[in-house]
């Protein structure tokens, strides 16, 4: 009888469960072991025949001068994204529920509104913003100087990294500091209160209460940013400089859609997919080791 219930039981968690696994097979194992699968292979992507290649496209990958650059470009991103997103994030987020402004609401509304426009809407904004004669950067600063400005943030090789930052962190800012407020949130305010009584000043508040508190929102947060840089930094480069000037902006997840959409090259596609889930992992658990902290109870 008992264990008739616990079949039951799992049955119904089960007829929940299913539909749900079997879309994520579906949309994320199968696509991963197919990707793998066609690394081996030379296959345009348009042709019935697919020519066994064996590890070629993994030699090819070492030898390509392309790659190490947009490795480096992706990691350029990672790491100042991770730096400017998280200290401007954590600092809007700690400003609106300590100091509780009566427009916390309208500020946080502001914040947040990158995120809920298309990254295309803001790619093309940004490419407004720099243009190099009617844009509105270049008119600012000759307001300071006196003198008409006609840099070319986009097509210099020498700023056009520097240039893809301030619309990738703009659009990241609003979704995290959303983060870490509700953690904030969740710390019971007689912490403050006691520690406040005790002297405490509030970057001794933050440093003691709120940081430790969240920490798990924290890490979670960087990891998150790391993972959607490797995969989804390409939209931003597409959009504003097509990876030049001279693939100064290359960045693997742009690299892939040129081999295989427009070289129709998509076996070398594939590979390079491969090294940007391995790249993901092995940052991922080198973050997960870094960033690790004993969780405090509440």
């Amino acid at each position: 009888m008992k264990n008739n219930k616990l079949w039951k039981r799992n049955l119904f968690i089960a007829s929940f469960l299913l539909p749900t696994f079997a879309i994520f097979c579906l949309f994320t194992i199968y696509p991963l072991f197919r990707g793998l699968y066609l690394s081996f292979f030379d296959w345009s992507g348009g042709s019935e025949s697919m020519n066994f290649f064996g590890i070629d496209n993994y030699r090819q990958l070492f030898s390509d001068e392309i790659i190490p650059k947009a490795i480096s470009n992706d990691y350029f991103l990672i790491f100042w994204k991770v730096i400017l997103i998280m200290l401007f994030a954590t600092f809007f987020a700690v400003s609106l529920t300590r100091l509780k402004l009566k427009e916390y609401g309208f500020y946080r509304v502001v914040f947040f509104f990158p995120n809920i426009i298309s990254v295309a809407v803001i790619g093309v904004l940004w490419s407004f913003i720099y243009n190099p004669r009617l844009g509105f950067l270049n008119a600012f600063i000759s307001l300071f100087t006196g003198k008409p400005v006609e840099t070319n943030w986009l097509g210099d090789s020498n700023l056009a990294m520097w240039s893809l930052l301030p619309p990738s962190v703009w659009a990241g800012i609003g979704f995290y500091m959303l983060l870490i407020i509700a953690s904030i949130l969740g710390i019971p305010s007689s912490l403050y209160e006691a520690a406040s009584i005790d002297g405490a000043g509030q970057w001794q508040q933050f440093a003691r209460i709120t940081l430790p508190l969240i920490w798990e929102q924290f890490k979670t947060s960087i990891i998150h940013i790391v993972i959607t840089t490797l995969n989804g930094s390409f939209i931003i480069v597409k959009l504003m400089t097509d990876g030049g000037p001279d693939n100064q902006t290359q960045v693997l997840g742009y690299y892939l859609y040129q081999m295989g959409f427009k070289q129709f090259h998509l076996s070398y596609g594939a590979t390079i997919g491969v090294l940007i889930l391995l790249l993901s992992l092995i940052t991922t658990l080198i973050l997960q080791r870094i960033l690790h902290r004993e969780s405090i109870e509440m």
